[in-house]
């Protein structure tokens, strides 16, 4: 059940990695779209109610933890024609700042930060929703967002390629981004 009434302050909300679905999509021989998932995620959310623009989120993702489905293709994404997360274990992402950013459930706002793969790091914005808040079975508070964006995964050295014999690209440069993030208040 939502919570009607907004609190004050500044509150802290810890990311919960079983309610919390972070995907990615890339297109193959540029006609198939592959999707996948980081499963390890862990980091927190601080929420200042009075101010929702000077709110941040700092999270951490385990790059050996990429799940497309199959393992092969896994395997390879880990390795170092990808993410190398052998000599890099983290991707992370922390804000930099919140733009239009309001209290109300269904309201969208963008949040700008840097995302750093393969110990390179670039300045993204994802458009994220605030899906609302509620207290759970168990006496805590959750709060929920979703994300979407956009990089070019060539900017964080992620070249590996190969072209087609009809022309084309193997693996797509644009990879798509999508978050569902669900926290609960520290």
């Amino acid at each position: 059940m939502a919570t009607t009434t907004q609190p004050t302050g500044v509150s802290t909300w810890n990311i919960d990695p079983t309610h919390t679905t972070v995907e990615f999509s890339a297109k193959h021989m540029m006609i198939t779209t592959v999707k996948g998932r980081l499963k390890d995620v862990t980091g927190s959310i601080r929420i200042d109610e009075q101010n929702p623009e000077r709110s941040s989120v700092d999270v951490s993702f385990a790059a050996g933890s990429i799940d497309t489905g199959v393992e092969q293709r896994d395997g390879h994404l880990v390795s170092g024609d990808f993410l190398d997360a052998e000599n890099h274990p983290r991707i992370t992402f922390k804000s930099k700042r919140i733009e239009g950013a309001r209290a109300e459930a269904g309201e969208g706002f963008t949040v700008i930060g840097d995302l750093t793969i393969r110990g390179t790091t670039r300045e993204v914005k994802l458009t994220a929703t605030y899906e609302g808040r509620g207290r759970d079975p168990w006496g805590g508070e959750r709060v929920s967002f979703s994300a979407d964006g956009k990089i070019d995964r060539r900017e964080f050295g992620l070249v590996w390629n190969q072209t087609l014999e009809t022309g084309g690209i193997l693996v797509s440069n644009d990879i798509k981004i999508h978050i569902e993030a669900q926290a609960v208040r520290a």
